[in-house]
């Protein structure tokens, strides 16, 4: 795993513990171009996963992780971000798939 990649994912597991009391599990960085792809691994937390039990848990979970995420970012791009990119964020895609705790953020640089 390269510095970058490090200081990256670093970075992105400081934030989710911040939000939600709990940063993922793992945590996998590619960089393609001007595009950071990090697939994220144990995201829930207990309560979390105790509402994902049902379909309308998964959604409310879902819901609720992927505005708060894209609201986050909107406000304040993460301390050091940029700087280690030596650019501005231009856009977040993120998704997350409730029921597994697995997550995807696409990072446009």
């Amino acid at each position: 795993m390269s510095k970058k990649e490090t200081a990256f994912n670093d970075i992105v597991r400081k934030v989710r513990k911040q939000l939600f009391g709990k940063g993922p599990e793992r945590i996998k960085t590619y960089f393609v171009d001007n595009l950071a792809i990090t697939i994220l691994h144990g995201n829930l937390t207990p309560t979390e996963k105790f509402i994902a039990r049902t379909p309308e848990g998964r959604e409310m979970v879902h819901a609720a992780r992927t505005k708060m995420i894209q609201d986050v970012y909107a406000q304040h791009v993460p301390d050091g971000m940029e700087e280690l990119f030596g650019s501005k964020l231009l856009y977040l895609f993120s998704d997350i798939k409730s029921g597994r705790g697995y997550g995807c953020f696409r990072f446009c640089i």
